[in-house]
């Protein structure tokens, strides 16, 4: 066998996907997502430990906290399976539209993971000048569009002070505390708009640190996308960039 399925088989609290969720992962290549992160990132090394001994199929539940250096408060059981037990990953399909709003002149994005890339699939060069940073070079896809300008960097909360002060600003780093560090440079920096990827428990907990910094929390929005639409990296994408297109004066809305 040479690739093996995670899926989500139970939630429980907050949690970035769904039960049913999937993604397959061989050696060297992975496909699908069960929602990005340390979560992932510690799920696909599994699998490929699993897939190098050619181990058994298993199942474990784990806790999203601070041995995760995540806040969601959540657990999710992940059963990894060399059989595709599970219906095709669900992909949220589009629709391209017109939107008569307004349109942000910059857009910083943080964060080169599976939102982070939908993000980027989801805007078009007319509608937005893309900044997109990650902590390394290797994190980025090795092709962008040329309109896109891709900065590693490694301290990444420093380089938000350097941004235009009239630019929006799309956080879905890796880590948490990267988040809540942008978050607070930012609020100090100033920008026109901050959307959030989390959830409610995630954002409670970093709104009340903001706060003990003496920072107010309300210019941020988070949760960030449509929640109507789903869970799917696309789908947080393209709600989160219909809100920053349809708002009179531009601002991510959850």
């Amino acid at each position: 066998m040479d690739e093996l399925w995670i899926e989500i088989t139970r939630t429980r609290g907050s949690a970035p996907r769904d039960a049913g969720t999937a993604m397959r992962v061989t050696q060297t290549d992975t496909e699908g997502t069960i929602g990005g992160g340390a979560l992932e990132y510690a799920a696909i090394a599994k699998a490929r430990s699993i897939l190098a001994r050619r181990g058994d199929e298993q199942t474990e539940t784990i806790p999203l906290g601070p041995t995760l250096g995540q806040c969601c408060g959540g657990a999710v059981t992940l059963h990894y399976t060399y059989q595709k037990c599970v219906t095709d990953v669900q992909v949220f399909q589009m629709h391209e539209g017109k939107s008569g709003g307004a349109r942000p002149e910059h857009l910083w994005v943080w964060g080169a993971g599976h939102v982070g890339r939908a993000v980027i699939n989801t805007c078009h060069p007319q509608q937005f000048k893309i900044t997109w940073i990650d902590s390394s070079a290797d994190r980025f896809p090795a092709n962008t569009d040329t309109h896109i300008t891709k900065i590693p960097a490694a301290d990444m909360p420093r380089l938000a002070l350097r941004a235009p002060r009239s630019a929006h600003h799309l956080i879905f780093t890796y880590s948490h505390d990267i988040d809540l560090a942008l978050c607070a440079a930012l609020l100090q920096h100033g920008a026109a708009s901050i959307g959030l990827i989390g959830s409610e428990t995630k954002w409670a907990r970093f709104s009340k640190r903001l706060r003990a910094m003496g920072l107010d929390p309300s210019a941020i929005t988070c949760p960030i996308g449509d929640k109507s639409l789903g869970k799917t990296p696309r789908a947080i994408a393209h709600g989160t960039v219909q809100s920053l297109l349809a708002a009179p004066n531009p601002k991510v809305s959850a």
